[in-house]
């Protein structure tokens, strides 16, 4: 299919979400996924990063013995309740490691503890977990534990962003944000399995943390995202320009929806890749 007709498929599907919609979007791109896949096999499953089941990560790209480079952490969405790093035979998700290992870098894809058998913070936690074992770890698998960019998407974009929360001095060269959740919209009901009770949401979302860190960021939001996704969006670029006096590095996806945002990355609509791609040279050099 070609990204016309892909475009024209997401713009009918609109601004819903369910599993009817994620699995109409899969099948979008599912040809081009599987040809990555085949391309950039994994170069370490199941590594533990922590000591719960959840807390494993995929590695894909670098190798022994190459020149260190830079890190890509991806933490993937799921509303707080569901996701999976994927792997051998599941491309979502681990497609966006073997995007960074056909860019040179190395790919670290993770799971996490989910809601509501885990509460806020441990996402974040998790992240940081995994963060740590990459800079421990990184450089036996070629990459460098001195440049990693977070990415994250949905839920995952929340837990990245919650992490400067946990830790303002993290040690990141940047983070990349694509439809996330910050603060600036009030609190629904599937929040609440995360966050818990609605009086607790303020001082536990990461605004004031994502809009305030030194960090460079790279925020997205697609054309097609349920309409908090693109407030939240678009509020945290207006806090950032208050605070900072400039605007963050945005990019707007358009013909993308919230779940093809990072679905898609690693295929022929490169719009997004190539930004992320700039973003990355710009942080790590």
């Amino acid at each position: 299919m070609g990204q016309q007709a892909i475009r024209k498929a997401i713009a009918a599907l609109g601004t819903r979400l369910g599993p009817d919609v994620l699995e109409r979007c899969r099948a979008l791109f599912d040809g081009e996924q599987q040809l990555l896949a085949a391309r950039v096999p994994v170069a370490a499953s199941d590594c533990a990063y922590g000591p719960h089941e959840r807390h494993r990560l995929d590695l894909y790209g670098g190798g022994a013995g190459t020149d260190l480079r830079p890190v890509l952490l991806f933490v993937h969405g799921g509303g707080f309740l569901m996701g999976d790093k994927g792997g051998e035979g599941r491309w979502p998700n681990a497609a966006v490691g073997r995007m960074a290992a056909e860019r040179g870098w190395l790919g670290a894809v993770i799971n996490y503890r989910l809601a509501p058998d885990h509460q806020w913070p441990a996402g974040s936690e998790d992240v940081l977990a995994a963060f740590d074992w990459l800079r421990d770890n990184a450089a036996q698998h070629g990459g460098d534990p001195e440049r990693i960019v977070l990415i994250g998407t949905s839920a995952g974009a929340v837990h990245c962003a919650g992490a400067l929360k946990l830790r303002p001095d993290l040690a990141a060269r940047g983070l990349v944000l694509l439809s996330g959740l910050y603060g600036y919209t009030p609190l629904d009901g599937r929040d609440g399995l995360y966050y818990g009770e609605e009086a607790l949401y303020p001082e536990r979302m990461p605004r004031e943390a994502v809009a305030g860190t030194g960090l460079p960021l790279l925020l997205a939001c697609a054309q097609f995202d349920p309409p908090r996704f693109q407030a939240e969006w678009a509020g945290l670029i207006a806090e950032r320009l208050e605070r900072h006096g400039a605007l963050p590095r945005c990019h707007y996806a358009s013909g993308h929806n919230h779940y093809t945002m990072a679905m898609h990355l690693g295929t022929a609509d490169r719009r997004l890749e190539g930004e992320i791609a700039a973003f990355v040279s710009d942080c790590c050099g």
